[in-house]
Formats: structure tokens, sequence, C-alpha cells
């Protein structure tokens, strides 16, 4: 509360003049490096106005105000302090701002006076040699995006996503990127479903490879049911995914069908392909959800199988033994007057029985199917 009560203070002489400083930024320096400010530049007929080798959001609205075009400024896990000074020369909402900041934001899409909030959660599948129980099979980050009239400030957190690609290859179509802000908007909506699409693919190879391993005959060793500790790892992996693809729909829609000023009508059909592909993801990650319940249900009634398999033949075994364990028994109780304890063929016609009366068992039960 007291980083939005500082904002709104900061927000109020913004209105009046804008001299607010910043650290400079220089176009060359690796994102990785210290300062927030990942680029920000001036964009005017769709082309990037080269300015000097160093700009300030601060200078670049300046030459947004004097000439016109769009500023865009790229942001990486600004702090407060980083933030502050462009939310008051932007007038962006605090509330919005500090959404911005802290991250960990559910996907959605609000307006603030003349200036949209929209929240993307970005998914990068995780390479790994082996599917265990612990493996880590997506990894999530955001994007947040200021969509104004004369500019666009995408603050994102997570060590993957970059944008950088996404702005070298706007800036090849000076056609599209002559719409204005709302075609950045459009261009990172399309980047984050095209990166659903692909960790979606292979989501789809790992989650085929857990169905082979659970229908195919355990290894030597493995016993059955081994494969639920991966299947509930991927369970949680693919919760993850979908708690990323199935809040964003509804905004992908509401751009792309009801009528905004700051998105300019070329581009709202756009999204219209945008919403279109994101409800296939969607479709498809509900699938895996209920593909990998059936599958965990599957694993865990073979195991329940294989129990049994063994109880069984325990059982049988269990029975055969219990002949002889009984006619011993017997014999060993050593009372003077038993039939045949005397006699000199009683020791072998006692074994000879005990035998037969085993075998014919072991037969039955084999030929139940028990052994």
């Amino acid at each position: 509360m007291s980083m939005i009560r500082d904002l709104r203070a900061a927000v109020r002489p913004a209105l009046r003049k804008s001299n607010t400083p910043y650290s400079t930024y220089d176009a060359t320096r690796d994102p990785s490096a210290s300062s927030a400010v990942v680029d920000c530049a001036v964009y005017r007929d769709g082309k990037r106005l080269e300015g000097a080798a160093c700009q300030t959001p601060h200078e670049a609205m300046l030459q947004v105000r004097e000439s016109g075009g769009f500023a865009w400024i790229g942001l990486h896990e600004p702090t407060e302090a980083e933030f502050a000074g462009i939310a008051a020369e932007f007038g962006l909402h605090p509330l919005a701002v500090e959404d911005a900041v802290h991250a960990h934001q559910r996907p959605k899409l609000e307006r603030y006076d003349d200036t949209l909030f929209t929240v993307f959660k970005t998914i990068h599948y995780v390479e790994h040699a082996e599917l265990t129980a612990t493996s880590e099979v997506v990894e999530t980050g955001e994007v947040m995006v200021f969509t104004g009239r004369d500019f666009v400030i995408t603050v994102r957190h997570g060590g993957k996503g970059s944008l950088r690609a996404l702005r070298h290859g706007l800036q090849k179509d000076a056609e599209l990127l002559a719409k204005g802000p709302s075609a950045v908007l459009h261009a990172i909506a399309d980047h984050v479903v095209d990166g659903y699409i692909a960790v979606a693919a292979a989501v789809q190879d790992d989650i085929d490879e857990v169905e082979i391993d659970v229908f195919s005959a355990p290894a030597k060793g493995s016993p059955r049911g081994s494969d639920a500790g991966r299947i509930y790892q991927l369970k949680r992996e693919v919760l993850e995914f979908k708690r990323a693809v199935s809040p964003l729909l509804r905004p992908m829609q509401l751009l792309s069908e009801r009528p905004m000023r700051l998105v300019d009508p070329d581009i709202q059909k756009y999204f219209r392909d945008v919403a279109d592909h994101l409800a296939r993801v969607q479709e498809e990650v509900i699938g895996f959800d209920e593909l990998l319940n059936s599958i965990l249900q599957a694993n865990l009634a073979q195991a329940t199988v294989a129990q049994n398999e063994d109880m069984r033949k325990i059982t049988s075994w269990a029975a055969i033994i219990a002949v002889p364990t009984a006619v011993c028994g017997i014999y060993g109780m050593n009372f003077d007057h038993m039939p045949e304890l005397h006699w000199q063929y009683g020791y072998p016609m006692v074994l000879t029985g005990i035998a037969g009366v085993c075998l014919m068992i072991h037969r039955t039960l084999k030929r139940n199917g028990w052994l």
C-alpha cells in the first residue's frame, strides 16, 4: 500500500511537468546488466528512429510529442524505484504498476483510463534426457504490457521469454508496425501463444512416452505402478500450463470482438486468429489433463492387478505347502497307537501320498491361472 501512495503522489506532479531524471540506456548493453531498461526506442511510420547512443524513456516521449509516432520501452524485472519514474512519466495507474513490479499475476486484460494493461504468462519447455518423478517440464514467466495511444511498455519477469527477437522481427515489417502500439500488443500475444503451441507439442511427446511405458511390459526389477510418480509430476506441470492458458482466452476474445479506442480495427482481426490458436491450445491442455487422469488410473489399476496376482501365487503355494504341513503335523503327535506307524512301508507311502496330492493341487491351480 505504501508503494501505491508513493506512485499516486508521483503521478500528479508528472501531469504538470515531465522532467524526471532517468539512468541512460545503451542500446548495445546486455539485458543481464543491472539496469531494468532492456530497450527504449521511438517508432514513426513503422520505422525505428535512430537517435543518440544513449536514450531515456523521458527523451523518447519528448521525441514522440515533437514528431509523432510511439515509444516502445522494454524492462526486465524492475524494482519499485526503477519503475516509479516511468510510471509518473506515462501516468500509469498505481494498481497496474504494483502488479507489474511484483508479478505472479493471473493472465488478464484491464483498462485504466487511456491505458490497457495486459498480463501474459510465458511458458518455456525444459529439456530433459529422461522424465522422472522430479523433472521440471515447463518453466513459467510473465510479460506485462502497458498499451497507450503513443507508447508501449513491456515488463518481463523470468529468465526466459525475451522479446528481443520479436522486436527485431517487427522492425522488418514497417507496414504492420505503422499501425501503432496495438500492433506491438498483438505481436506479443501472438508470440506468447506460438510458444504455447510449441510447448504443447513437447508435452504431448512426454505424455506419449509415459503412456507407452505404462502399457508395455515392465522392465526387469521394476514393479507395476512404479510410473505413478512420473505421471503425477507431469500432471502437476500440465496444471501449471493450464493456469497460463485458460485465463488468457477471455482477454483475447475481448480484444478480437469488442471495439476499443486503443486497438486499431485492422489489428483487431489479427487478435481473432490469436484467440483461435489459444482456444486450440486450451483444448489440448484440457485433453492432456484428462488423458493423464486415465493413465494414472490405469497405472494404479495395473499395480492393483499385480498385487492380486502376487497374492494368488502366495495363496496357491500356501495351499500346496498346507498338505505336507498337515500330514507331518498329524504324524508328529507321538501317540503309540497310530495307523501304519510301525508299518515297514508307512514312511515312503506317506511321502508318496504327500507328493501326489501336492502335484494334483499344483496342476489344478496352474490350469486355473493362479500359478
